[in-house]
């Protein structure tokens, strides 16, 4: 039976976060960035969201470590989350459709996007979730297509309907 009029769903960040997974990695401003530094290598993670008082205040991702190293001659020492941190990072929904996720990340150069319902933190899309995300979509039309063009019907069977 051909797959006729078959419409892929629009992809939302709830769905990329269901396939994900819902682990999360917070620290306070208050944390030093050789906490953080050591927190994001040791569970192999690109950023941190950072929180105080149950509410996101930024976000520290290996870019705003390096640079503030940098900026420190190389050293963590005496450096805070607070004063290393993005204290605007761009935000999603749960609801945000994936294609507005990918234009956001493309024009800000976002490598990782905080997930916030009702002011709550319910997780991070990165740049690798959304590619992923990108991939698996267009594998499952490319799997559709193929089954449509196989049940494609003869020309005299068309004639015959």
């Amino acid at each position: 039976m051909p797959i006729v009029g078959y419409i892929l769903p629009i992809m939302k960040v709830r769905d990329i976060l269901r396939l994900k997974g819902q682990a999360l990695y917070t620290i306070t401003p208050e944390h030093s960035l050789g906490e953080a530094a050591a927190a994001m290598a040791e569970n192999d993670i690109g950023s941190l969201v950072v929180m105080a008082r149950e509410r996101v205040v930024g976000i520290l991702t290996f870019r705003e470590v390096i640079q503030a190293a940098v900026r420190n001659g190389g050293s963590f020492e005496g450096l805070s989350v607070y004063r290393s941190m993005d204290p605007g990072p761009m935000i999603c929904t749960l609801e945000t459709e994936l294609d507005e996720v990918r234009r956001m990340m493309l024009v800000h150069h976002a490598r990782y996007l905080p997930v916030i319902d009702n002011r709550q933190l319910m997780g991070v899309i990165s740049f690798y979730d959304v590619a992923r995300a990108v991939v698996d979509s267009q594998n499952l039309e490319n799997q559709l297509l193929k089954a449509y063009i196989r049940d494609w019907p003869e020309e005299g069977d068309a004639a015959a309907s």
